[in-house]
């Protein structure tokens, strides 16, 4: 329970779903912890649960402005960082001729330009060794219809960490992805997915059920941890085996 005793990490997106469960699992491990989130009524919610030692940042993913103010405050309360995980996204589904420039650019700021510019402003702040975890998708993998810009999206995040990887392991910084599948998180509720569509989704998965938000956290401990020193540029896929069988 102490793999991560006096380590300081940011998670972005950690008020509700995977975000929320790795800061549980953080804090478990001893991690201090910040959270963000761009929604203040959850924020203020998730760090009431999570205990009054973890900082909340209300910050939106998709702004570059926002990701320096993130970087700002955690150099104020922790004074640099061990330990990163991207989390923070948005899933928008939609068939190919009902996108629009607005909708594209929103996805592509929020899951990759936002997670692109935090790195670069913390950086100056990353312990040598440090970790950054990065939140994929099974969907860069499968093809999934209507899919087309969310997959786009996590892909260029799986690319990044491996670039990424051969850019910063000098500095003593690790980077690696964690690609979930179906996870059941309140984001399959926002998609407004019926229950006869979950059904034909987890019929998808050979294990026939959807993951839960803790089998993911538990992941990205391992990757936050002294355990997986030697894991650089890798990709974990949690997904019950959908896209693996």
């Amino acid at each position: 329970m102490d793999r991560l005793r006096g380590k300081r990490a940011l998670i972005t997106g950690g008020t509700t779903g995977i975000g929320f469960a790795t800061a549980q699992e953080f804090l478990n491990e001893g991690a201090r912890v910040i959270i963000t989130g761009a929604n203040p009524k959850n924020l203020e919610a998730a760090r009431q649960s999570l205990g009054p030692g973890v900082v909340a940042i209300l910050a939106d993913a998709s702004s570059v402005d926002a990701q320096h103010a993130v970087a700002e405050t955690a150099k104020k309360e922790f004074g640099g960082l061990d330990v990163l995980f991207c989390n923070a996204g948005i899933v928008e589904m939609r068939p190919l001729e009902a996108w629009d420039e607005v909708a594209f650019d929103r996805s592509f700021n929020t899951n990759f330009k936002g997670t692109f510019f935090l790195i670069q402003k913390l950086l100056p702040l990353f312990a040598n060794p440090a970790s950054i975890v990065l939140n994929g998708s099974v969907n860069a993998h499968i093809g999934a219809p209507n899919s087309s810009v969310y997959s786009a999206t996590k892909a260029a995040t799986i690319s990044l960490a491996r670039t990424l990887s051969g850019e910063l392991i000098g500095r003593g910084i690790r980077l690696n992805t964690i690609s979930p599948g179906p996870i059941d998180t309140p984001l399959y509720g926002k998609l407004g997915i019926s229950q006869e569509g979950a059904s034909q989704l987890r019929e998808r998965i050979p294990e026939r059920r959807f993951g839960d938000a803790k089998e993911i956290a538990r992941a990205v401990v391992f990757f936050a941890s002294d355990e997986c020193g030697f894991s650089v540029g890798s990709e974990l896929l949690i997904t019950g085996g959908m896209g693996n069988i």
